[in-house]
């Protein structure tokens, strides 16, 4: 019923955070799916220092998805600050390597750099050379936080979107979907909206302007996206019902998954098409990411 774009899993669940385990492992994550109704998932490595807990290689990520055929797909990641650290590092050579090795995209990208730091613009030139999508993490300011920098407004990812109009960006995390509608106060984008979309933001304009931009639902910021104003939501869902994608986020074992039921219970409510809900719950996913049916 289900592909999930975003989830992390580690082969060992690792060191505990605040007395539970810090990640989910394989077996974890297949009774959360069976019980839910999520057939694959998109795997995605933690190598960002600022992001992984402890992290982790993109091998793992690939041998991971090769034990358990047709439930993971691997995505690979690369720091912008990998090889040389400089803005002419070949990036490209890793990117496909790990396309070769049968990586379908590259993320979680969340080094705590400026969207528009030479470096990262390094890494987007090479990840939209090999065509491959690129899942961010959207960061409230530099420093104390992972996930790239923009301002409120996010202008510098409306530049980016602009400057690599072949790289198809999904975007994810509190900074990014708190301007669903428009912020209240700048201070919004730290957490979770729980006001309705009074007036759009920004998000909705630059899916409406840039082709190229998608959205990962995944983790409290996206479902929280869509639950903060239901006929905001079913608008949202039925106007880019192309390139919104189901994901869960989830890290440890017991991370909640929310967006399973609230999307089910619009389709079963007939508030969305079950042509809409199908696409975000799994066609969009296939099609973006070139997957059998």
């Amino acid at each position: 019923m289900f592909i999930d774009v975003h989830v992390h899993v580690r082969r060992i669940p690792g060191p505990l955070r605040g007395g539970k385990p810090a990640y989910a492992t394989p077996q974890h994550l297949i009774e959360r799916y069976d019980a839910i109704g999520v057939e694959r998932a998109v795997l995605l490595p933690g190598v960002n220092p600022e992001c992984a807990y402890v992290p982790q290689s993109n091998e793992e990520v690939i041998e991971l998805a090769e034990l358990y055929p047709g439930r993971f797909i691997p995505f690979c990641n690369v720091d912008p600050r990998a090889l040389t650290n400089t803005p002419g590092a070949p990036l490209g050579d890793l990117l496909r390597h790990y396309k070769d090795q049968g990586c379908k995209g590259i993320g979680e990208v969340a080094p705590n750099l400026p969207f528009s730091h030479p470096l990262v613009r390094n890494l987007f030139k090479h990840v939209e050379d090999a065509g491959m999508p690129l899942v961010f993490h959207i960061a409230p300011e530099i420093g104390g936080f992972y996930g790239l920098y923009d301002d409120p407004g996010l202008p510098q990812l409306e530049y980016t979107l602009r400057m690599f109009p072949n790289l198809r960006f999904l975007g994810h995390s509190q900074a990014f979907w708190a301007e669903i509608g428009r912020l209240d106060t700048p201070g919004d984008r730290y957490g979770y909206p729980d006001y309705p979309v009074r007036e759009e933001g920004v998000v909705p304009k630059l899916f409406r302007r840039y082709p190229n931009l998608y959205g990962d639902l995944s983790a409290g910021s996206g479902c929280n996206a869509l639950t903060r104003d239901e006929d905001y939501a079913v608008q949202f869902l039925n106007e880019f019902q192309d390139r919104l994608l189901f994901g869960t986020d989830i890290c440890a074992p017991d991370t909640e998954t929310p967006l399973v039921d609230f999307l089910l219970q619009l389709r079963d409510a007939e508030r969305i098409p079950e042509s809409v809900f199908n696409k975000v719950a799994r066609e969009n996913a296939i099609a973006l990411l070139g997957l059998d049916e």
